[in-house]
Order: structure tokens, then C-alpha cells, then sequence
């Protein structure tokens, strides 16, 4: 008997293998986890992994544009002038980032090309992203380079930062002492000229940050807890590669700002292919507040996320 043909032509089933999937092989769920999920029978939840299996929905990875939610995806696309979209599956019980950052890796791998000039931002989901993508970059012979300083604290641990490595990292942290300072390293010849690379990059990646005391920036010292609170009071809703923003993406007036090595706002706007990773409803007005003011134009989040953002508009 020839195997069961999938069919393109009916987007529920196609909508319920693919989540079933993606719970099985991405997140590691057992079947009978997956059936409370999707408030179905363990046979069934089996029944529809073999079905995908069978029609070739589903190979070594989910080979499917409903790798998450296609509708949620499409919306997102059409809602906000995205170049691409990647939706996952909702799973309350399950940490974001690691499932944010797969995700975004996926997407990076079917769009990088080898020798590809990729930039890499600030932020959590960046670093997650980069330890899933190490092992294709380092196979297709592509470049790194970074958007801001202070990148090389995560990246040692993903193997492509070294002697032999094509990762050129901005050498100073992601913010210095003073505005003098600031100037003096980004007219430095080596800073410039990967500044200057950076914005050539077809592709880029960074984490969306939340003027929140348990940021990113405010962990790693670059923030205190007080200077964050008095920037969500001067309207700030979230910040990219240390850049706060208000809520129509407005760069606000900082002082911060100038005491910030990293590629501008202005220039990394002219990235192509900008993919900003980030999930959760603490981040809803930081990803409104990007998208709308064109810092990102290509979004990796999860279904709850993404729901929120287009009841938001």
C-alpha cells in the first residue's frame, strides 16, 4: 500500500501534525504530554506524527511553512511590512529563550548562504540563537561580525570566537565610561572598520530588550536598576543594542546613549535582513515599539506573543 499523501489543501491537519511535531522533536515532549497539550488522545498524537512522517511533512526537521503558526506568521508579515515571520507553538511549561533561539537558528540556517557576512547584537536571545547556529556557520565558512561591544562575553562559549575564527568582535564593552571615551574607541581604526563592516552584513540578529530591573543590560552591570526605572519614566518601552526607544520606536534622548559603542539606530536600519528574537508578554511593548520604528523587519516569537502584538495594533 503506497504511504497516506498529505494533503496541502487542508490546513487544520496540517496545523495539528506540525505542532504535534514540533513538541515531539524540538521540545522533547513524550506523546502523552503532547495529547494534554493539545487536548487529545496519545494515540492520536501518534497517529498524526506517522501521518507526517509518511507524507514527507515531516524529515529530520519540520520540513513545513507551518513550522509554528502559519496564520499567526502571515498576519505578522502583512501587519507590520515584515520580510519573514517565524511563530512557534505556545508551551506555558516550557523556558522561552531556548525555544525562541532553535527557532531563530532554523530560520538563519535556510536563509544564510555560505560566505555570508552575518552581524550579531546584544541580548540573551542573540547569545541562545548563536549556540544552536555555531556548528552550520563554522560548516558554510561565513563571517561573523558584531553590532555593539561587549558581544565576546557570550560568544566564547559557542566555539567561533578564537585565533582561527571568522568572528571580528568589537573589542570594548558595550558601554564605556563617558561620551569622550565612546568617540575616541569608535574612531579608533579596528572599531570603525567593524562598525563600518557591520552595516554591510546582509543578515543580522539581536535580542529586544525591556526596561525591566532583571534586563539583560542591568545583569551584566551595564545598567543600574535605577537608571532603568527612570528611563521606562521617560517613556522608554525597550531597547535595542542598548538604544531605548519609546513606543513608536522613537529613539529617546539619553545620556546613556553616548557613553553606547554599537553600531547606530540609522545605520542598522539599513541592514536588509534584520531578525530581532524575543518572547513573552513583559516584552509585548519593547517588539511593538521596534517594529513600528523599522528596527527589525523580520521577527522570531511565539504564538501567545504574536497574538497580543496583532490584537495590539
Amino acid at each position: 500500500m503506497p504511504p497516506e499523501q498529505f494533503d496541502p489543501f487542508d490546513p487544520e491537519t496540517t496545523e495539528q501534525i506540525t505542532r504535534a511535531a514540533w513538541y515531539y522533536y524540538n521540545d522533547g515532549l513524550t506523546q502523552n504530554r503532547i495529547a494534554e497539550i493539545l487536548g487529545t488522545s496519545r494515540i492520536k498524537v501518534s497517529r498524526l506524527i506517522e501521518k507526517g512522517l509518511q507524507s514527507g511533512l515531516i524529515e529530520l526537521r519540520i520540513n513545513s511553512p507551518y513550522s509554528g503558526c502559519l496564520d499567526l506568521q502571515q498576519e505578522l508579515i502583512a501587519a507590520f511590512g515584515l520580510v519573514d515571520a517565524r511563530v512557534v507553538p505556545t508551551a506555558t511549561d516550557l523556558p522561552p529563550a531556548p525555544r525562541i533561539g532553535r527557532a531563530a537558528a532554523s530560520l538563519l540556517i535556510q536563509k544564510l548562504e555560505p560566505n555570508d557576512l552575518f552581524a550579531i547584537g546584544w541580548g540573551e536571545a542573540a547569545a541562545t540563537t548563536m549556540r544552536y547556529l555555531a556548528p552550520i556557520l563554522r560548516q558554510r565558512d561565513m563571517s561573523i561580525v558584531s553590532l555593539t561591544g561587549g558581544v565576546s562575553a557570550y560568544m566564547g562559549t559557542t566555539g567561533l570566537y578564537g585565533p582561527q575564527s571568522n568572528a571580528h568582535l568589537i573589542p570594548t564593552p558595550l558601554r564605556v565610561s563617558s561620551p569622550d571615551l565612546a568617540e575616541m574607541l569608535r574612531a579608533e581604526p579596528y572599531v570603525r572598520n567593524l562598525l563600518d563592516m557591520a552595516a554591510t552584513a546582509r543578515f543580522a540578529l539581536m535580542g529586544v530588550g525591556a526596561p525591566r530591573h532583571s534586563a539583560t543590560l542591568a545583569r551584566y552591570g551595564y545598567c543600574s536598576g535605577d537608571e532603568i526605572e527612570l528611563f521606562r519614566r521617560r517613556g522608554a518601552v525597550g531597547d535595542v543594542l542598548g538604544y531605548f526607544y519609546d513606543c513608536e520606536g522613537r529613539i529617546l534622548d539619553l545620556e546613556l546613549h553616548r557613553h553606547v559603542v554599537a553600531l547606530r539606530p540609522d545605520d542598522l536600519r539599513r541592514i536588509p535582513n534584520l531578525a530581532a528574537a524575543a518572547a513573552g508578554p513583559e516584552k509585548i511593548d519593547a517588539i511593538l515599539g521596534a517594529l513600528r520604528g523599522r528596527l527589525t523587519n523580520i521577527l522570531v516569537t511565539d504564538e501567545d506573543t504574536a497574538t497580543e502584538l496583532l490584537r495590539r495594533l
